[in-house]
């Protein structure tokens, strides 16, 4: 075939399916490239993204009659410790696996986060700890309900809580039917007793075993991304202001009153606390506030509940995902769905040429947060020498494939589901 240049051609939809790989550099186009042949017949695409990105979006509950309504991708629930631990050394993940084995059987991943304490409930301590004679729990009034808190004075419970998060990674730190964790201490495990009887190191642990637990999971955990509140702030109940190099950990956030009428007095102050770039390598969550039912009613309206919209917001704090288990009571599944949409990741391409036996492919990420977990374009399982975590909101860069057959070009992706599928644009 005679060399005419390099001739760019309008192809079919791309699909994106996502998977490990060895990160490399970015190749730059000059002028000196040699002239491919034409055409490039790779299939592919999408003129829209009109389905909602895995590990994306907007959360439901596990059980909630809307989460096969095409919405979501992710569904969240709490877990308890003594539903896998009733005996010293003895695990039990049944629980746990029927869990990701039911969401999983809708095409979602899991968020889940284990709690000991929950307004008007006993602890989720293991029964043996409770057995120890030495092992006092208290029982306090909040948002007047009895509840009872764990006894964080007893060794054995603070050396439990280490093992356990130890043998959740070995078992499911590469589990692709979890998308994040999220962990912490006190009430609903959001690292704070606002109403209740806060005693540092003994309803609450102390900061020392706070920063043994979070090195810990930091160490344990390679792949999964985990998270913890952003009221682990508060110099009062945690150790992360006194002892900064804390905040080098991997961890990412969660923000359990999103868009409350004092978020600009008192949460942002605490992202802010975390970094401005934390977003860049460590995901970032939440669920709208439940202060108010007003607000419950009007996170998705055009203007919020206080005169900014759930957009706006979203995109100021790079969210990956945000549970709003309750909206299907005030809002229509299409702007469920459209809020979905703008949440996280997503991927253009906007140029696609061949040149010297490789595939060079500019992208930019269209989304407000970047994709967490490595992602590779592929053509006939050669991959991108980049990873797509890379790509920053905004941002576009150029991912060389070192081959340029015509074979559908494709993204994987390890942690995704079998069904599951990464649209893309294509806008050349």
């Amino acid at each position: 075939m005679k060399k005419i240049g390099i001739i760019v051609l309008s192809f079919c939809c791309f699909l994106i399916a996502c998977g490990g790989g060895n990160d490399g550099s970015d190749d730059i186009i000059t002028d000196d490239d040699p002239i491919v042949e034409d055409p490039i017949l790779n299939e592919g695409g999408v003129s829209e993204i009109t389905n909602v990105q895995p590990m994306t979006g907007i959360v439901v509950w596990d059980g909630n009659a809307n989460a096969s309504s095409g919405a979501h991708t992710l569904e969240y629930s709490y877990m308890l410790y003594d539903e896998v631990v009733s005996e010293k050394g003895v695990y039990n993940w049944t629980v746990v696996e029927d869990k990701l084995n039911d969401i999983a059987s809708r095409n979602h991943q899991a968020i889940l986060r284990f709690r000991y304490t929950y307004v008007g409930q006993l602890t989720s301590v293991p029964q043996y700890i409770k057995d120890l004679t030495d092992y006092s729990e208290t029982m306090g009034l909040s948002e007047g309900k009895e509840t009872w808190f764990p006894d964080w004075s007893h060794q054995e419970l603070k050396d439990f809580t280490l093992e356990f998060y130890e043998k959740f990674a070995e078992k499911y730190d590469n589990d692709n039917r979890i998308a994040f964790l999220q962990t912490g201490f006190g009430l609903w495990a959001e690292y704070h007793i606002y109403d209740g009887p806060f005693v540092l190191g003994k309803t609450f642990p102390s900061k020392d075993f706070q920063t043994t637990f979070l090195n810990k999971l930091d160490n344990v955990f390679t792949n999964l991304h985990w998270s913890v509140s952003i009221d682990a702030e508060d110099t009062y109940v945690s150790p992360l202001k006194t002892n900064t190099s804390l905040l080098n950990l991997s961890f990412g956030l969660f923000d359990d009153s999103f868009m409350s009428e004092e978020h600009g007095s008192f949460n942002e102050p605490r992202f802010t606390f975390f970094g401005a770039n934390r977003y860049q390598t460590s995901p970032v969550g939440g669920e709208f506030n439940y202060y108010t039912t007003f607000d419950q009613q009007n996170v998705l309206s055009p203007n919020g509940a206080h005169g900014e919209s759930y957009e706006s917001f979203a995109s100021r704090f790079h969210v990956s995902y945000m549970i709003g288990n309750d909206q299907y009571k005030y809002q229509t599944l299409a702007r469920i769905k459209e809020a979905s949409l703008n949440t996280g990741y997503k991927f253009e391409v906007i140029k696609f040429e061949k040149t010297n036996g490789k595939s060079l492919l500019t992208v930019k990420n269209i989304g407000i947060a970047p994709i967490y977990y490595d992602a590779y374009f592929s053509i006939n399982e050669n991959k991108s020498t980049t990873s797509l975590k890379t790509l920053m909101p905004n941002q576009e860069s150029v991912f060389t494939i070192n081959y340029d057959g015509d074979e559908d070009l494709i993204i994987t992706c390890n942690r995704l589901l079998s069904g599951q599928i990464i649209d893309f644009k294509k806008s050349y």
